[in-house]
Order: structure tokens, then sequence, then C-alpha cells
């Protein structure tokens, strides 16, 4: 009966997560006791953690990757030894993994990169450091063999959602799968599809929507029935929203996002956001928000603006500032900002953002 019982408190909610609100307000992800920690379990394991791991956590301790991935929970389960950063800057990690014999970390691209340009400059050495985690955007295959080369330690590419479904590439796995790929599936249990605008499954290679299902992925966000019906298919399989293709090997590589939304080291932007609070300028008769490839960033803000008649000009300085007052966070702020006479439109006379950044990519625009 105690058995019993337990399993059915395992069943149930232990907290709940926000979506990322790119649509619109952030949904409820209820996880389950169960279900949360049988993905703690299985990063554990990819992981190799044991009771000799210490980990340096940087990043924001209530973020799904450094929690759970296997984050604080994992090196708890292992019993090994947990380190805070007071920042994330280099020359503190740095002091802190020579002083406490720091083994891993997990890091965004974007303070990966910064890492190792610190190392670079000033020839640091970090025997004791096995693995660093990258994760939350993709992680350039130049940047990831730079860690290697430089921090002389371990690359993972972790790839993710607060919904469930959790990727990595294996401690052990080749370079060219470790510099290129953002790692395979978590549990045997998990199940992928990668599917065309039509729910057609797409050969390997193919790039299309990734669907899944498994053991530790929701089944639906709480309370949201309209929301779950365009999310989930009828046999259950989350659609996630990302655009993926398939390597041979079984290991996933990230192409982009199927909703309008911009990775901006880690942080999403939704390009609506941006937008309407944009096009409120008394200069800017339209706007349209893209992303546009950033080695560092994974993808850097522009916003492409058609100026109204008697506008002259306009900077990247008087859109910060417009967007500021409007309470906008700063990492949503554009990098660029592009004045074009016309946008691109699709058959159905919308703007052609695929259009856009081709142009952007062509020079196309007066940046500022």
């Amino acid at each position: 009966v105690q058995n019993t019982e337990n399993q059915r408190a395992s069943e149930q909610v232990a907290f709940l997560q926000l979506s990322g609100g790119t649509t619109g307000i952030s949904k409820l992800i209820p996880r389950t006791h169960a279900a949360y920690l049988y993905s703690v379990r299985g990063s554990v394991d990819i992981c190799k953690l044991n009771n000799n791991t210490t980990m340096l956590v940087v990043l924001p301790a209530a973020h799904n990757f450094t929690m759970s991935s296997p984050g604080i929970l994992g090196v708890m389960c292992v019993s090994g030894k947990l380190v805070f950063a007071a920042d994330p800057s280099p020359q503190t990690a740095f002091h802190l993994i020579e002083m406490e014999g720091v083994t891993t970390s997990a890091l965004v691209p974007p303070l990966a990169q910064a890492w190792v340009a610190s190392a670079e400059k000033r020839d640091v050495s970090l025997p004791s450091l096995q693995t660093l985690q990258v994760g939350g955007s993709k992680l350039a295959p130049a940047v990831a063999g730079k860690i290697e080369s430089v921090l002389g330690c371990t690359v993972q590419q972790v790839f993710g959602m607060a919904e469930g479904l959790l990727n990595m590439t294996e401690i052990d796995a080749p370079d060219d799968i470790v510099d290129s790929t953002q790692g395979r599936p978590l549990s045997p249990a998990d199940e992928i599809r990668i599917v065309d605008d039509d729910d057609d499954d797409l050969p390997v290679g193919g790039v299309g929507q990734l669907l899944t299902r498994g053991p530790y992925t929701l089944r639906g966000y709480l309370r949201a029935p309209e929301h779950n019906a365009i999310s989930f298919t009828e046999d259950g399989f989350y659609r996630s929203g990302d655009l993926v293709r398939l390597a041979p090997t079984g290991h996933l590589v990230v192409e982009g996002r199927v909703k309008d939304q911009i990775n901006r080291g880690g942080e999403k932007i939704a390009a609506a956001e941006v937008e309407e609070l944009l096009v409120g300028h008394p200069d800017i008769a339209d706007v349209a928000v893209v992303g546009l490839p950033d080695d560092m960033l994974g993808e850097r803000i522009c916003a492409f603006v058609i100026l109204e008649d008697e506008a002259g000009d306009i900077t990247r300085g008087e859109v910060s500032a417009c967007l500021s007052a409007k309470g906008l966070a700063s990492f949503k702020i554009p990098d660029e900002v592009r004045p074009v006479s016309a946008f691109p439109l699709t058959a159905v006379g919308k703007t052609d953002k695929r259009a856009l950044t081709l142009m952007a990519s062509e020079g196309v625009g007066d940046e500022r």
C-alpha cells in the first residue's frame, strides 16, 4: 500500500514552469516529481557524474538548464560538490575553478566565447576542468573547437526545452559530432518526428518541425485547452516549434524556429513585441524585426524600418531610447537598424521576413 501511495505521489505536480510566451501570455507547464527526476537522473548518467564531481554554477540557478540538466539537482543526486559564483565573469570563474578543483560547468554560447577570449589573453591553465556544457542557443562549430583547444576540456552541447525533451552530445563523442550537432535524446523512450507543414515525416537530413513524445515531456499546458489543441498532435506528440534535421548518427541539428522568434544569446525575443513598440515612434511608418546570424550571440536583432515621408533619418540610439522609455528589456533592443523604402511581400501580401534576412546578408538597408 505504501509503495502504491508513493507512486501516486510521484505523479503529482511538483511545480509549474513558465513557457517562453513568445506568442502572448506565457503558459504554465506542469512538471511532476517523477518526470523531472527522470530527466535529472538520465542527465547524470550521460554526463557521468559521481561523488568526485565539482560543478561551478554561473548561470541563474532557477533556469532549467542550470537546475536539472544535470545541474544542481544532478550533482546533489551523486553527492558531488557545488560551487556558486557571484558573477559569471571569466576572472571570477577561473579563480573558483583553480581554487575549488571544478570539474564541470554550464554556459550559454556568448559566455563560453568570453571565457575563451579571456583565457587566450591571460594564458590560463585549468587542469581540473573536464567538461563544459553549452546550451541555451546553438553553438558555432568554430567556438566549440576553440573551447577544447584553449580551455583544454571536453565540450558537451545541450539542446532542450522547459516542456521536456532534452538532447545532449555524449562525453566521448567524436569531435565532428560535438562541434556540429546539438545531441541526441536523453532517453531510449523519447520519440521524435521531423515533419513538414502537413505533418508528413521527412527523410534523414530533411529540415522540418520537431515533434516529440516521451516519459518526461508534458502532456498538456495547465488549463489551456485551446493552446493544447494546436500544440499537440492527436496522438500526443508535442509540437516544439523548432526547425531541425536529423544527422545519420541520430543526432539533431537545430536550424531555427517555426515561430517568429529570435534567440539572442539564449534569450528568446518575440519579434512582434519589439515591432509593436517601435511602430509607435513618430518617425517610423512600418517596421519588421528579424534575427540575423551572429557568431557570438547565435542571432542578433535587426529592425528594418520604413520612415515617414517627413522623417529624414533615424539612429539606433533614437530607437534604443524609444524602446527603453517604453520599458523594453535591454537585451530585446535591436542591435541594428536598417531603413528601407519598402518591404518584400509574400504571395498573400504579408511581409516576407525570409527575404529581409537574405537582403541583410547582401548588405541591403542602411545599417545604423
